[in-house]
């Protein structure tokens, strides 16, 4: 079969970490885009020490191995999106901006995760380096509305949260296209999933809160839309896809721990009635985490 077939699936880059748990990162990635119907690339950029509970320490992966992944399969296999997730340090991420600056035509899904858990110092070089060098090459910038907040307008001051599409212009102003916010709370037990740019409100879907805690719901929502952008479908519509994939995702999500819930990115291959009984299952007894990256949110997204 080549690459030309019509039956071929896309194939997607990813560059994120190895979370042993198997709620974000890598796992994460290579299990939705799977199920979208897209083939992983999968390029590791660091190792995550966590449970489903929280995360206790990373350890950095050598620039130079990480280029070496990604550009051998570069030079044999042609790609038709990226996704960025986690990249372990502001190093890290300047390998990964290099090899994305030699395919322009590529369009990125770049995911920003709550990075509170880094050392202060750390974090503030991840950050700036994100900005830097990620967001302008970037199509779409996906995160909860807290963390693209803090680091799209850390000196926000005003008595109300910043809108989506405030959030739009001050990812433009380092030249990203479009930002998907999540989580945005509304009145009446309700949040608001948005899609804007620097013009206004494109897309979103309002979803009904229920309290549980989620591992992983924002790296299965960006690389879902990862998967529907590298068909060619529109911005609008595959984010409105994504967002409906993440939904069911999370209705069937699972505890294997004792920490978060897990998204079932294969929810639609459990026979029937299955998907509801792992539900009630994974819910049972759900306790409010207090680990940062773990935020009590809708079940919908986070």
């Amino acid at each position: 079969m080549t690459p030309n077939d019509a039956g071929s699936p896309a194939c997607v880059m990813s560059f994120n970490c190895s979370d042993p748990s198997g709620a974000s990162g890598i796992a994460a990635d290579i299990t939705t885009m799977a199920s979208m119907g897209a083939h992983t690339l999968p390029v590791v950029t660091s190792l995550l020490i966590r449970d489903t509970a929280e995360v206790f320490e990373i350890h950095e992966i050598d620039g130079e191995a990480v280029s070496e992944q990604a550009r051998t399969i570069l030079e044999d296999t042609p790609i038709a999106a990226w996704k960025v997730g986690f990249l372990g340090s502001a190093d890290g991420i300047s390998v990964v901006a290099e090899i994305l600056s030699d395919y322009p035509d590529v369009p990125l899904v770049a995911y920003l995760p709550n990075t509170s858990w880094m050392d202060e110092d750390a974090q503030m070089s991840y950050l700036d380096a994100f900005r830097e060098l990620i967001l302008p090459a970037s199509v779409v910038l996906v995160g909860n509305h807290k963390t693209l907040t803090d680091f799209l307008l850390p000196e926000w001051e005003a008595d109300r949260p910043p809108s989506a599409r405030e959030l739009a212009v001050a990812a433009a102003e380092s030249g990203c296209d479009y930002v998907l916010v999540t989580s945005m709370q509304l009145p009446d037990q309700f949040i608001d999933n948005v899609l804007a740019n620097a013009q206004g409100v494109i897309a979103g879907e309002r979803f009904e809160r229920f309290e549980a805690s989620f591992v992983g719901a924002g790296d299965t929502l960006s690389a879902a839309l990862a998967a529907i952008i590298s068909s060619g479908t529109p911005i609008d519509a595959a984010v409105a896809e994504a967002l409906s994939f993440l939904d069911q995702a999370l209705d069937a999500g699972f505890r294997p721990g004792m920490g978060g819930v897990i998204p079932d990115r294969f929810f639609w291959a459990l026979p029937p009635g299955e998907a509801d009984k792992d539900q009630a299952a994974g819910m049972a007894g759900e306790d409010t985490l207090s680990e940062s990256d773990i935020t009590p949110t809708s079940r919908n997204v986070h």
